[in-house]
């Protein structure tokens, strides 16, 4: 019972109360790079739970068998290899948002959600844990994605999944999308906001 209670807090707890990204910081570069369409910041956020999952669970396999000092190359080359497979998944079944995405796929070698959950987590838990953790922050990490992006394009383009949702007789009557929403600085503002909010409910979390 108090394992499956462990697993059930490792698995949640990233979701809100300890979220890598509104909670940690972590991450913030690609929030900021590719959340101007919900599309490629869902698939993002797709590939760091993938990554993310199997790379903890690798790292937690091998913990006991890596020399300390060589750790953090070995975990790199675990990364890599993982995010070179999703990349060519990517190019193979979905190239519109690959190329959409562009460089940033090939970054998340160095998101420090993965490191940082590698780093503290799977290098000292069995490989069941480290996997609800990896899960856990990567859905985690892409809630905040998908929100971030949500008000970018709703706001900045007018659409959502490339769909136009604003009604043509707002335009009509005079309405303008915000071409502001679209550029990065206002991906660090909605993220702010989100900071903002999240801890005006959750006044527990330390500063």
């Amino acid at each position: 019972m108090a394992e499956k209670i462990k697993n059930k807090t490792v698995f949640f707890n990233p979701f809100s109360k300890d979220n890598p990204v509104v909670v940690q910081i972590l991450g913030i570069c690609s929030v900021l790079a590719v959340t101007a369409k919900l599309e490629p910041a869902l698939v993002m956020g797709m590939s760091v739970i993938a990554v993310l999952a199997f790379s903890n669970v690798i790292i937690s396999l091998m913990r006991n068998t890596i020399p300390t000092n060589i750790r953090i190359i070995v975990q790199l080359v675990v990364v890599a290899g993982l995010v070179i497979i999703v990349n060519q998944l990517l190019l193979a079944y979905a190239y519109d948002v690959a190329k959409q995405l562009s460089v940033f796929i090939g970054l998340i070698i160095t998101n420090c959600i993965l490191m940082g959950r590698l780093e503290a987590f799977a290098m000292a838990n069995s490989p069941w844990p480290s996997f609800l953790d990896g899960v856990g922050n990567g859905i985690g990490y892409t809630i905040i994605l998908v929100i971030v992006a949500f008000f970018r394009e709703l706001l900045g383009s007018g659409t959502l999944f490339g769909m136009q949702v604003i009604p043509q007789s707002f335009y009509d009557a005079g309405y303008v999308n915000n071409g502001l929403m679209i550029l990065p600085p206002m991906a660090l503002i909605v993220v702010g906001c989100i900071i903002w909010v999240h801890r005006s409910i959750n006044k527990d979390i330390q500063e």
